[in-house]
């Protein structure tokens, strides 16, 4: 068994539901975090986050959570009422999908940091 720590990266181009990560075969993986940030420096943007499984079946991870103009958001932040807030993790399996939508295409650039394990 290998772990892997590694990063993707999305710019979301449109306001259309947009492939993030898919776990490769024979790999599970957990998303350690989920950074977006508003390059726009006049409008706040909208975006939200589904894990979706093997079935087809859509899970809602965030929903419309604004991320503020020019300003970034931690989207698996477990508490904003520490000064220095912790993460948590989500275990995705083989296979599954994490998509994302924002609401203006082009504000939103996005990094996630996963350990894969194979």
């Amino acid at each position: 068994m290998a772990n892997a720590f590694v990063n993707y990266k999305a710019i979301l181009t449109t306001s259309e539901l947009t492939t993030l990560y898919t776990v490769g075969s024979e790999t599970t993986a957990i998303v350690k975090s989920i950074r977006v940030s508003n390059i726009d420096e006049e409008n706040s943007c909208k975006i939200s986050v589904y894990l979706v499984d093997t079935n087809s079946v859509s899970y809602t991870l965030e929903q419309n959570r604004n991320v503020q103009k020019g300003a970034s958001e931690e989207l698996l932040r477990a508490d904003s009422h520490t000064p220095v807030p912790s993460t948590s993790p989500i275990v995705f399996k083989e296979s599954e999908v994490l998509k994302g939508q924002a609401e203006n295409g082009g504000d939103l650039h996005g990094i996630l940091s996963v350990m894969e394990i194979t």
